[in-house]
């Protein structure tokens, strides 16, 4: 996910996609815990993913707090 890209989303599909990051990240943590898991750099990612979610999601509720 690119930042630019969830700039554009609404807060529907914010909270959309934040429920699918989480999902995925749910998904690599049990590989991980079974020894599935290949690549450890996807738990990473992961984690940044919802990160940039919240993130646009607090300026998206800073901006709208600016315009009232």
């Amino acid at each position: 996910m690119k930042l630019d890209e969830l700039q554009e989303l609404t807060d529907e599909e914010l909270n959309q996609k934040l429920l699918e990051a989480k999902k995925n990240l749910f998904n690599l943590r049990f590989q991980l815990a079974t020894g599935q898991l290949d690549n450890y750099a996807r738990i990473k990612a992961a984690k940044k993913d919802i990160a940039r979610v919240y993130t646009v999601k607090k300026q998206k509720e800073l901006s709208a707090g600016n315009q009232v």
